[in-house]
């Protein structure tokens, strides 16, 4: 561990102080030897890391709970006969008292602890203990987190209590009287308001003693990236263009570095292969969730993922809820999921899409089992577990398709849906290669003001080498059909298909539930939603079906019940 131990152990106690409990012992935080006064935390720089990161060892409790909310509510996963009844009450948008995957709680006690690691990291400024630098990068990436929680409880329940002060139990919460509750919409307001004041937006810089190996594992794609977050806010809010600024800042990540770090520049987050013209293959495209993450690969592709590993609680909660062998398969891809990308085709005509069976998903002792999870965990070859006892695996949060595919849904709604179809098919070069232009150098470029300007040239003479010249749009790097080129001037069918795409690309990566709503809040229509459920539903030959279709065209069903 290159955070040294020796160094945090004292001040790896502050989550108990904090929270009133330890659950959480991984590598994200040391065990105290002994108990520490309070009053001894926050004394140095290791202190106020080990604060941060133990508020993300938290953070990783979380992960079952929000993979169950954001993916089982929406269309593309369903429940196995193994599911018991709190399960199937997500299914169906039926939840009871007492349904543990409907409780707030988890979210709140991870928002306290932020509450309080916030509030001390200013004391240690105020006092000269950390440099104004020191504190704003981890002020602001603390606060980040916290209104990410917020976004996702408001997501899930509609309205809840928004405390930003440091309180000793999470049932204080509860107090309507100091806490009233913000809807959805407000608490949005709200959380934009307060990250766009953030004293720092950008990663931690490389000099930063945060950006380090944490047990072997590169710890700068573990925090939340703001700018990712903020323009998810904007687009919630229907502020199409300030989304599509902030998507375009993460985008230009690498630029600062020029095209003398040729690999970065060219390859951070501009959604290719590794290679200028070529589509992945089957197996390539499983390397973004398989592939180690000290890989350069994986952290072109990936904005922000976090480790389970076998030798640290919390145990991998995905293998529990997916795999048929060593966990319990609890959930599968839904019926609707898999005719979707049944009815895709490549490009030489085959019908298929490589993004799902076996890959997305794969038939392991004839059932279908959701296996992007469990690529640490399966043998590529027999689909079996490699060693049932070690659960090693990833938590996958946001990667250069999600960014990608966000930036085209605002740019679509701005005005810019040419742009939106060429990320979406075969990138900008082939979208902007004007064919009538004379002069070479104004090809396969926008010639669009910033958030839109492009640069995807590759000329020998003069040499030109665009930024986005690798750029090879979601499609087409999976080598599937492109889109009629008729889309570029119809908006609405646009977003139809981004939402069809983002179905394929991204499927049980944590959006979908958000993305449904999304849009139909914004075309003010509950039957994008409804129907889409329904389907599921039908499909999978749920006999309530129907009745969950007439209680999601009441958007106040769209919401748990917060308790």
């Amino acid at each position: 561990m290159k955070l040294k131990i020796s160094s945090v152990i004292k001040s790896a106690a502050l989550v108990v102080l904090l929270s009133g409990s330890y659950s959480c012992r991984n590598m994200y935080d040391v065990e105290p030897q002994n108990q520490i006064e309070y009053k001894n935390t926050f004394q140095n720089i290791y202190d106020a890391d080990a604060a941060v990161i133990g508020i993300y060892g938290k953070m990783l409790g979380l992960a079952r709970q929000y993979e169950v909310l954001n993916e089982l509510r929406a269309d593309l996963m369903d429940v196995t006969p193994n599911a018991g009844a709190e399960l199937q009450q997500i299914n169906t948008h039926s939840v009871q008292a007492g349904n543990t995957y409907a409780d707030p709680q988890p979210f709140y006690t991870v928002i306290l602890n932020c509450n309080d690691v916030m509030k001390n990291l200013k004391v240690m400024y105020d006092t000269k203990k950390i440099t104004s630098n020191d504190f704003n990068q981890r002020w602001s990436d603390v606060a980040a987190l916290r209104s990410w929680l917020y976004f996702q409880l408001g997501l899930q329940f509609g309205e809840v209590p928004y405390v930003t002060e440091s309180l000793a139990n999470a049932a204080d919460v509860k107090d309507e009287s100091k806490y009233p509750k913000l809807k959805l919409d407000a608490l949005v307001k709200t959380l934009i308001a307060f990250m766009e004041a953030l004293p720092y937006k950008d990663p931690y810089p490389a000099a930063n003693s945060l950006v380090t190996q944490i047990d072997g594992y590169p710890s700068k794609i573990f925090f939340i990236n703001k700018k990712c977050l903020l323009g998810d806010l904007y687009l919630w809010n229907n502020d199409y263009h300030n989304a599509a600024v902030v998507f375009k800042q993460v985008l230009e990540t690498s630029t600062p570095a020029g095209p003398s770090d040729s690999y970065n520049y060219f390859n951070t987050y501009t959604l290719n292969s590794g290679s200028d013209n070529d589509a992945v293959t089957a197996s390539a495209w499983q390397t973004f969730f398989s592939r180690s993450t000290q890989d350069r690969e994986y952290q072109t592709e990936w904005i922000w993922s976090m480790v389970f590993d076998k030798n640290f609680a919390p145990e991998n909660p995905f293998v529990d809820l997916f795999a048929n062998s060593g966990g319990r398969y609890l959930v599968k891809p839904s019926q609707t999921a898999i005719d979707n990308w049944n009815a895709q085709q490549q490009s030489d005509g085959t019908p298929f899409d490589l993004r799902g069976p076996n890959n997305t998903y794969r038939i392991i002792n004839g059932q279908p089992v959701i296996v992007k999870f469990l690529y640490n965990y399966l043998s590529t070859s027999t689909g079996l577990p490699i060693n049932q006892l070690e659960k090693n695996g990833k938590w996958f949060l946001y990667r250069t398709a999600t960014l990608h595919l966000r930036y085209a849904e605002a740019a679509n709604r701005d005005g810019q849906t040419k742009i939106a179809w060429a990320l979406v098919n075969a990138g900008i070069k082939s979208a902007y290669d004007d064919l009538t232009q004379p002069d070479a150098t104004k090809r396969r470029i926008t010639l669009l003001p910033e958030p839109y300007a492009f640069d995807a040239r590759k000329l020998d003479a003069p040499s030109i080498r665009g930024k986005y010249h690798r750029n090879l749009g979601i499609r087409a790097r999976v080598n599937t059909t492109l889109l009629n080129v008729n889309l570029q001037q119809d908006m609405l069918g646009m977003e139809d298909k981004l939402m069809e795409e983002a179905a394929l690309e991204l499927a049980y990566e944590g959006n979908r539930w958000q993305d449904l709503m999304r849009i139909a809040q914004r075309r003010n229509n509950p039957a994008f939603l409804a129907d889409k459920v329904y389907n599921k539903l039908l499909k999978d030959g749920n006999p309530a079906a129907s009745a969950v279709r007439a209680r999601l065209m009441n958007t106040s069903n769209w919401f748990l019940p917060f308790k």
